[in-house]
């Protein structure tokens, strides 16, 4: 199923390649200015999970058709390129985390973050307790599994930061998108989002006890704490489109009914839960709730309002992304991204808004739950 590492930076560029630049981009008509709702798409990043919860939450509670809007969730998938989906007009907004998508542009993708949901990395490298990794450094000479298709760009800064080199110091291991490698101990680290893959190992069955594994049964590095973290995800708008006001509000009003939609599943994890399992996920119902969960702590508390961009967090992922190498030796980025990569007017614009509404933008007195995962996360 995967072939290799970087892989939709060099897949999607052709798509991108052929479709940005267009001179007859459409003109986008002002939300709700007939009276009827304005039809949208949002190509997500991967298939309908708690990670979504918030989009999911804000069709289903009736948040955009506040705004005029009348907006559909396109499901994504391991072939799925969200970035690309925008860029080709098959999208009027996509999910995607920061450092692909600024891979894209560099190719020549037309869009611009309008939104970064979430303000912190959920992404693991988990290892058994007894295999002595407890930081990067301690990957050499290792298997090291790790998806590809961009997921690994935060393993390879932090690797790179340790003084290792992707292509010599570990044994690359193409891994699936699932815990199986390190349970059977194929591997010796694991890529993992602490909201999926780290529950999936907290739901397997330990055949030494007959229990349910847990965390002291494993180590993790944590990208966060060893300084290789990048965004993740963001709101990406057509960067073209941008220049028509029309579309302009339309952003605006599509990212206050995200807004709120992320603050209703702050507030009510049970029922962007099931609200995330009745749209068709895969994944039971605990294993969603431990997701929300998790999920929520990626975005909540959020000091400046939620989806505003933080400068410094923004040039630390553009640096990485300049500086980390693959196992080929090229880079995510060959340089600064150029034109408008970001910016904060249009959430700026939707947080005033929302704020004026009544709803809590910052969370700060948001506090996790304490989920209980069952066998299989059911």
């Amino acid at each position: 199923m995967l072939k290799k590492l970087f892989l939709p930076v060099v897949a999607a560029s052709a798509l991108i390649l052929s479709a940005c630049g267009t001179a007859d981009t459409p003109s986008t008509p002002a939300p709700g200015a007939s009276g009827a709702l304005t039809p949208i798409k949002l190509q997500l990043q991967w298939f309908y999970q708690a990670q979504f919860a918030g989009y999911i939450a804000a069709v289903d509670q009736g948040f955009y058709k506040e705004q005029g809007l009348d907006v559909q969730l396109l499901e994504g998938g391991v072939d799925i390129v969200p970035q690309t989906v925008l860029a080709t007009g098959k999208a009027d907004y996509a999910v995607a985390w920061v450092p692909k998508a600024l891979a894209s542009r560099e190719q020549g993708a037309g869009i611009t973050d309008v939104g970064q949901i979430f303000a912190r990395s959920g992404t693991y490298q988990v290892a058994w307790k007894d295999s002595g990794i407890t930081k990067a450094a301690d990957l050499k000479g290792k298997k090291v599994g790790n998806w590809g298709f961009g997921n690994e760009f935060e393993l390879f800064a932090g690797m790179t930061k340790a003084g290792l080199d992707p292509g010599k110091d570990v044994t690359l291991v193409q891994q699936q998108f699932d815990m199986q490698a390190l349970l059977k101990k194929e591997i010796d680290a694991a890529q993992a989002m602490s909201y999926n893959e780290y529950a999936q190992l907290l739901e397997a069955t330990n055949p030494a006890t007959g229990k349910l594994y847990t965390p002291e049964d494993f180590s993790i590095l944590d990208w966060k704490t060893e300084g290789s973290s990048m965004l993740q995800d963001a709101v990406w708008a057509n960067t073209e489109k941008l220049n028509d006001p029309a579309y302009q509000q339309q952003t605006v009003k599509f990212l206050a009914g995200t807004i709120k939609g992320w603050a209703y599943c702050r507030d009510n994890a049970e029922k962007c839960r099931d609200l995330v399992v009745a749209k068709g996920s895969k994944l039971g119902k605990s294993h969603q709730l431990w997701q929300m969960n998790e999920v929520n702590k990626l975005v909540w508390p959020s000091t400046a309002g939620v989806g505003l961009i933080n400068e410094a967090d923004w040039k630390q992922t553009v640096d990485l992304s300049m500086t980390t190498k693959n196992q080929t030796g090229d880079t995510v980025l060959t340089k600064q991204p150029e034109g408008l990569a970001y910016t904060n007017d249009y959430i700026q614009q939707a947080l005033n808004q929302a704020k004026t509404a009544g709803v809590d933008i910052n969370g700060a007195a948001f506090q996790p739950q304490t989920v209980t995962l069952t066998a299989g996360g059911a």
